[in-house]
């Protein structure tokens, strides 16, 4: 009968007692190893489809999303994500790019300790056109929603720095809203006791998880 291979992973190796069947060899071979490799499929559904009980330590690829996972006993956690290039924030009447010449408001989905999480750089110019000088757009600066994979579940509150300058704040917040605009809370009005009216924000360094 056959007998486990030498790491004890399971794989069923024939024994030389055993009445020859190439086809049972290699289905035995073909079980006990696809399962332990890292399988790849085209999306997660795909994955769940094909692997109702799945069992601890299986790896999958997912080749739409971009991402490896691994089954931890309970479910399938994201251990690593492929390339994901920056992408500019679109942005609303009010706002411009290069704020203090930090660069262009840019965003990009990383992985990040296993969780999925959106990654923002550069920096953004910012105007107070209301009267009497509230900011533009009632603080959001997407002009477009961004994708659904940029997303966050629930609203996500970050700290900006800003300037110093018509400010008596050196932070601002940042929401990530769930219906995926950016906004920037925590102005004032130019005539407020407390002014803050920063003329840019920096976004580099900021995250917020999906």
């Amino acid at each position: 009968m056959p007998t486990s291979d030498n790491y004890g992973q399971g794989v069923q190796v024939a024994a030389l007692t055993d009445a020859p069947n190439q086809q049972v060899l290699a289905a035995n071979l073909a079980a006990g190893l696809v399962p332990r490799s890292v399988m790849r499929f085209a999306s997660a559904s795909a994955r769940n489809a094909t692997i109702a009980s799945p069992v601890a330590g299986m790896v999958a690829f997912l080749t739409t999303e971009k991402l490896l996972t691994v089954y931890d006993g309970a479910a399938w956690v994201v251990v690593a994500a492929g390339t994901s290039a920056w992408t500019t924030i679109p942005l609303a009447s009010g706002y411009s790019h290069d704020g203090n010449s930090n660069g262009t408001a840019q965003y990009r989905i990383v992985n990040l300790f296993g969780e999925l999480t959106v990654m923002l750089q550069g920096g953004l110019n910012l105007t107070y056109p209301g009267s009497p000088g509230t900011i533009s757009n009632g603080g959001i600066v997407t002009s477009s929603v961004l994708p659904s994979t940029a997303r966050p579940g629930s609203l996500r509150t970050v700290a900006a720095a800003c300037s110093a300058v018509t400010s008596d704040s050196l932070t601002l917040k940042i929401d990530a809203q769930p219906d995926g605009h950016l906004k920037i809370v925590g102005t004032t009005t130019t005539t407020a006791t407390e002014r803050i009216t920063p003329p840019w924000v920096s976004l580099n360094g900021l995250f917020y998880s999906l």
